[in-house]
């Protein structure tokens, strides 16, 4: 058999870099989002045409003439810039890891960099802009809210798996663990799915502002089933134009997003429970550890969801709500690609 070549490749503490980035940049976005600054700033790039965000009384005063619509909010136009610039300095990174790798492929091609996987991150961040433009453009419309959350997720989850392909360490196993794991391949894209799906609804409920629709826990509004309007709180085809700002639905239609969520985090929590026992019975250290860090973040999540509902979506635990769904995605990442990069010995 010939060596295995477990050589760190160029450009990892980079990746590593901009996946830690990405995630100050996904917590100020819902930072953003919670403290309803998604129009703190009426155009873009720049806010009120500046391009940090106006100040003084006159700078202020000129902004407001220019946009008598939209009266200058201090503390909603910083969260919205910092954002910007957080997320423009990161697409900066982002590029400059592509045309790296794109340079290291060609100067070593026997290592096998992943230089198209570089540049469909370079693609998905470009897209990304757009979606933050459309929000503000847009006025906050829901499906591209929620789109430009899913766009940030997908960027975090692959500049994470970026970083773990660089760092090229796979698991060596013996042929049961390796066998085992391979195994558990279909579960593990269940998991992946449920999880996006969960965090898809949570960013529906979020730009929606349907996250206080229940105020009780496991009741809403004390029943076990109220009312609700599914139709209109599905209803993806809502017209583009209106101010967003604050939620249009109706308190029936928004309790069906809340309870549709609910129901998300039980399938979440039925499905990786399932994942974590297989998972466990793998005879490998780094499997049981992996395993472990699954479980408390499903539980400090189920924990912060709850918390949300009962102290009535307090600034802090909505952030870390968002933070800690992200981390157990990039878990579940980190499992999907310890299964397929595994070696067996």
């Amino acid at each position: 058999m010939a060596p295995i070549n477990n050589q760190q490749k160029h450009g990892y503490r980079w990746a590593l870099f901009a996946a830690a980035l990405c995630a100050v940049v996904v917590v100020l976005g819902a930072f953003t989002r919670l403290v309803d600054a998604g129009l703190g700033c009426p155009d873009w790039p720049g806010c009120y045409g500046h391009l940090t965000w106006p100040s003084s009384d006159e700078h202020v005063a000129r902004a407001e003439a220019l946009f008598p619509e939209a009266p200058v909010e201090h503390d909603k136009t910083w969260p919205e810039m910092v954002h910007r610039y957080f997320a423009g300095t990161l697409g900066l990174v982002i590029l400059g890891i592509t045309l790296a790798t794109w340079r290291f492929a060609a100067r070593a091609p026997a290592m096998n960099y992943p230089r198209w996987h570089a540049t469909g991150l370079l693609a998905l961040v470009v897209v990304q802009a757009a979606f933050g433009m459309w929000t503000v453009t847009l006025k906050l419309w829901p499906q591209v809210v929620t789109a430009h959350l899913l766009g940030g997720f997908a960027t975090f989850s692959l500049l994470w798996l970026l970083a773990l392909r660089l760092q090229n360490r796979p698991w060596s196993l013996s042929s049961n663990s390796y066998r085992r794991l391979v195994g558990l391949r279909p579960l593990i894209w269940l998991a992946l799915m449920v999880v996006v799906m969960q965090i898809a609804l949570g960013g529906w409920t979020s730009s929606n502002y349907a996250a206080l629709a229940c105020t009780d826990f496991p009741t809403c509004h004390g029943e076990w089933w109220p009312d609700t309007d599914f139709v209109r709180g599905f209803n993806f085809a809502q017209s583009v134009g209106p101010n967003y700002l604050g939620g249009l639905l109706e308190g029936d239609a928004r309790t069906s997003i809340h309870l549709t969520h609910r129901i998300g985090a039980l399938v979440v929590t039925l499905v990786l429970l399932v994942l974590l026992y297989r998972l466990w019975q793998v005879p490998l250290s780094h499997a049981r550890r992996l395993a472990g860090v699954i479980g408390l973040l499903l539980v400090v999540q189920i924990t912060l969801g709850i918390t949300n509902v009962l102290a009535s979506l307090p600034l802090s635990v909505a952030v870390a709500h968002n933070g800690v769904g992200a981390l157990l995605l990039l878990s579940l990442v980190t499992l999907a690609h310890r299964s397929y990069s595994a070696i067996r010995i």
